[in-house]
């Protein structure tokens, strides 16, 4: 069974991040909710406050590791140097690490997409400091995925699903939640 850690710090985009641990966990995919902030509760950009599962620990180990975005979520992702070093071991480990909105720029900053595709919220190309931004809803390259904002949210967890399980699953679950009937 595969396990997933999506990492939650103040300010995150909501959507972007229960949209993921919804269709993950709905898959049977061991989806972890994990606070970078010291506090088991964590407040979203929009004032949604949500419980999670467990509190940041640099020895928890998963399959791939997901940041949503929102602000000033991605910039207190960005800051833990924890969560940091965490993406690039899991990068340089050729482990799944994925993004969506704002968040792929931490792996811009982070150095890890100068040779990747990639795609991020509109008007943050420039900080994603990879070999070619595309519009794309999803960008596959390699073992790093990324989506573009909260209205591909679903397309960016069906992506992580397909990889984690298989495409015909993916497209199951696409079916069973009634995505673009």
């Amino acid at each position: 069974m595969s396990k997933v850690n999506v990492f939650f710090a103040t300010g995150y985009e909501e959507i972007e991040a229960l949209t993921v641990v919804d269709i993950l966990r709905r898959a049977n995919i061991e989806t972890n909710m994990i606070s970078v902030t010291g506090d088991i509760n964590v407040v979203g950009s929009h004032g949604i406050e949500v419980k999670m599962d467990k509190l940041f620990d640099a020895n928890d180990e998963a399959d791939m590791l997901v940041l949503p975005g929102g602000m000033p979520g991605t910039l207190n992702l960005l800051a833990h140097e924890g969560l940091t070093a965490k993406v690039k071991e899991y990068y340089s480990a050729g482990k799944y690490i994925a993004a969506i909105c704002a968040a792929p720029t931490v792996f811009g900053k982070l150095g890890l997409l100068e040779e990747r595709r990639a795609t991020c919220y509109p008007g943050m190309e420039g900080e994603l400091f990879c070999e070619e931004a595309l519009a794309d809803a999803v960008v596959m390259d390699g073992k790093v995925i990324t989506s573009r904002g909260m209205g591909t949210a679903i397309d960016f967890a069906l992506a992580l699903l397909s990889v984690l399980k298989d495409e015909e699953t993916a497209e199951d679950m696409a079916n069973k939640i009634v995505y673009r009937a």
